[in-house]
C-alpha cells in the first residue's frame, strides 16, 4: 500500500514533532560534531542489516555516536512510519498504549498522539537504560504521562481492554522461544479486546523463517497483515544526515501485522 506521509496530520501536530527535532539535535550536537552523528548514523544502519541479533544489543549503543543518531535519527523515523501507518488503519481510540522493546519510545508515541483521545498514556518496557532515559525525556516533550520501565518485552503482563499494543522492529531480534512467547501474549491481549500492531522490516531476510506463521495467527485472529512504501519527504535536519550517511529514505518501508481492538462488549464474550 503507498501513501504520502504528513497528509492528513494537522498544523498542531507537525510543529510538536517540528519542535521535538529541533531539541533533540540541539541536545545530542551539543557535545558531538555532525560527522560523528554521521558516523553513528553509517554504523547503526550497518548493525540493523548486518547484526540484528539481541545478544550484540548491549553494545549497539556503546558510543555517544550511536546513541545521537538513535536518539536523533532512527527514532524520529520509526516516529514518522508508525504514526503514518496509524493513520492509514484508523486504529479505534486507546486509553493506553504499550510500546514492547520500547527503545526511545518514538512509536508508542507516534500512537499516542494519532489517537484521538488527548490523554492517552505511553508505557514501554526495553532492556537499555540509556533508552530508557530517552523515553522519559521524549514522554516529557509530548506532555504524555506513562514511563518507560527496564525489563523483557516477553515477559509484559498481556493487555485488555482500550490498549494499543506496539511491537517495532523488535520481533525479529528475538529468539525462536522468545518470538513463540510473544507471540502468545499478543494474542492473548486480541482475545482481552486490545489492539496490537507489530512494525518490522519489508526485507524477507529478517522475518522469512517466522514471519508466515506469525501471519496465520493475526488472521486468523481477525487481523491483517500489509506491505508499506510510504512516499516521504524527511525533515531538513534528518534529510541532511539521511544524505551524509550515504542513505536514501525517499520512502520508508514496512510489513506490519495489526489486530483492531474489540469493543468492550465483543471482548467478554
Amino acid at each position: 500500500m503507498t501513501a504520502v506521509l504528513w497528509q492528513g496530520w494537522g498544523v498542531e501536530t507537525a510543529e510538536i514533532v517540528d519542535g521535538w527535532l529541533a531539541a533533540l539535535f540541539e541536545r545530542h550536537r551539543a557535545s558531538l560534531t555532525f560527522q560523528e552523528v554521521r558516523r553513528g548514523v553509517q554504523a547503526l544502519s550497518r548493525s540493523y542489516v548486518e547484526l540484528r541479533d539481541r545478544r550484540r544489543a548491549p553494545k549497539a549503543l556503546d558510543g555517544a555516536g550511536k546513541r545521537a543518531a538513535f536518539a536523533c535519527f532512527f527514532t524520529p523515523l520509526h516516529f514518522l512510519l508508525v504514526r503514518e501507518l496509524l493513520v492509514q488503519l484508523a486504529p479505534a481510540a486507546v486509553e493506553r498504549v504499550v510500546d514492547l522493546g520500547c527503545g526511545c519510545m518514538g512509536a508508542g508515541l507516534a500512537w499516542a498522539t494519532a489517537s484521538t483521545t488527548a490523554q492517552t498514556e505511553v508505557h514501554g518496557v526495553d532492556r537499555n537504560r540509556w533508552a530508557l532515559d530517552e523515553a522519559a525525556r521524549n514522554l516529557s516533550w509530548f506532555g504524555r504521562r506513562g514511563r518507560a520501565v527496564l525489563g523483557d518485552l516477553c515477559s509484559f503482563p498481556s493487555p485488555a481492554g482500550a490498549t494499543g499494543v506496539v511491537v517495532a522492529f523488535a520481533a525479529n531480534e528475538l529468539d525462536d522461544d522468545g518470538r513463540q512467547r510473544l507471540l502468545q501474549r499478543l494474542l492473548s491481549g486480541v482475545a482481552a479486546g486490545a489492539s496490537v500492531l507489530v512494525v518490522e522490516p519489508i526485507a524477507r531476510s529478517l522475518t522469512a523463517r517466522w514471519w508466515p506463521g506469525w501471519e496465520a495467527a493475526f488472521v486468523g485472529a481477525g487481523g491483517r497483515t500489509d506491505l508499506w512504501r510510504l512516499p516521504v519527504e524527511l525533515p531538513p535536519r534528518l534529510r541532511e544526515l539521511d544524505r551524509a550517511a550515504g542513505l536514501d529514505h525517499r520512502e520508508l518501508t514496512a510489513r506490519t501485522l495489526y489486530v483492531a481492538r474489540r469493543s468492550a462488549d465483543a471482548a467478554v464474550r
